[in-house]
């Protein structure tokens, strides 16, 4: 496997970083026989989100150290992705993970996913597996549909239940992200009687920034006020949008200043932070 150029730094107890996305759009086209939606959507990566070590320990056991509120741990995605990947390469070690959680839960921001991306890249360098950055993509696939992208490791569009992926260049921009302080079920927002599944189809190369709308923003703003709150306050300074389905809200901005001026006014009565776009995953070189 080749690791790139730095991928020597990447050693046990390291910090190896699990970013936030956004949906900068996200149209939900269709639905499947199995009741899986079919979406289009274009993913962005951020400069913010969720920090993994791992250490090495004796026999098969898989360890988080820093156990989520309300989460067991076999349910855990990264308990599940480390386990998931034992078994693909036959690993007889055990591993104990430290999750420093930043990205809300049920936020909209792929935290979990993000995690367990992170954990497939790093395990898969630290275990030396050698596993193609393909196979782990699939193997992502089988713990939820954004974990894929996280591995894929760029700004992408993305198709089907959000795994079929192509490759995008994005202008270089900053985020004001607002954090709605709820946890929203995407479950429970894509079974909406009222959710619309039949937006019409575009051809990737068709999108630009600021094209489209967020299809579950409406349901979600329904069932959940402080959202449209939220999002009425950020537009005030530039075009505001839900993430994936919930609650976190964002507004792109084309420097860190302008973004900044717009936080110091939010900030007295919003929670949330600023983050620049990221071209590439910070682990996009563990894989290839």
């Amino acid at each position: 496997m080749s690791r790139g150029s730095h991928a020597a730094d990447w050693g046990w107890h390291s910090v190896y970083p699990a970013p936030a996305k956004l949906n900068l759009f996200l149209h939900v086209v269709g639905r499947r026989a199995d009741g899986y939606h079919l979406l289009q959507t274009a993913f962005r990566l951020l400069a913010h989100g969720d920090r993994l070590r791992f250490s090495p320990r004796a026999g098969h056991e898989v360890r988080l150290l820093t156990p989520l509120p309300g989460v067991a741990p076999e349910d855990d995605l990264t308990v599940r992705a480390a386990r998931l990947l034992q078994a693909e390469g036959a690993v007889t070690r055990g591993v104990d993970i430290t999750l420093d959680k930043r990205l809300p839960l049920g936020g909209g921001l792929g935290g979990g996913s993000s995690d367990a991306a992170t954990v497939l890249l790093a395990l898969n360098h630290l275990w030396q597996l050698g596993l193609s950055r393909r196979r782990l993509q699939d193997l992502g696939l089988a713990l939820g549909a954004d974990v894929p992208v996280f591995v894929f490791g760029r700004s992408a569009f993305a198709e089907g239940v959000g795994d079929r992926l192509q490759a995008m260049d994005l202008p270089r921009s900053w985020y004001v992200v607002l954090e709605p302080p709820l946890q929203v079920s995407t479950a429970s927002i894509f079974a909406a009687s009222e959710l619309k599944r039949d937006s019409p189809p575009i051809v990737a190369s068709e999108w630009r920034p600021g094209f489209g709308r967020n299809d579950l923003e409406a349901v979600a703003c329904a069932r959940f006020p402080l959202i449209a709150d939220c999002l009425a306050n950020l537009s005030a300074f530039a075009p505001a949008r839900m993430s994936g389905s919930g609650a976190c809200v964002f507004a792109e901005f084309p420097s860190r200043e302008q973004a900044a001026t717009a936080w110091r006014q939010l900030a007295p009565r919003c929670r949330g932070w600023i983050a620049c776009g990221l071209d590439r995953h910070p682990l996009a070189e563990l894989a290839i």
